[in-house]
């Protein structure tokens, strides 16, 4: 009996196609370059983070703009990275922060 029950169930043959359309339809857009203002904004706020911070941003990756918000874990000043939770970015990624 189950195995008829197999015949009637969906089948794609295309398996992930849809995915893959949906992947390619997203938008990429190009890095915005910041200003030497908004850079030395930007700078001086990520000073002042500290691990168990709690913050908002703004990141770009793979042509696309995120939002994150999180508790920051790591923050490492040397190799210029900032990990919120498990996420890792680099600070030339992040356009826009703000500490909660």
């Amino acid at each position: 009996m189950s195995d008829r029950a197999k015949q009637f169930m969906p089948f794609s043959a295309l398996g992930g196609f849809g995915e893959l359309l949906r992947e390619k339809e997203k938008i990429k857009s190009e890095k915005r370059e910041l200003s030497f203002e908004m850079e030395k904004e930007l700078s001086d706020k990520i000073s002042l983070i500290k691990k168990g911070d709690i913050v908002f941003l703004e990141y770009f990756e793979n042509g696309e703009y995120f939002s994150l918000e999180g508790i920051v874990t790591k923050i490492d000043f040397t190799f210029k990275t900032l990990t919120i939770v498990k996420k890792e970015l680099h600070f030339e990624d992040i356009l826009e922060i703000a500490i909660k």
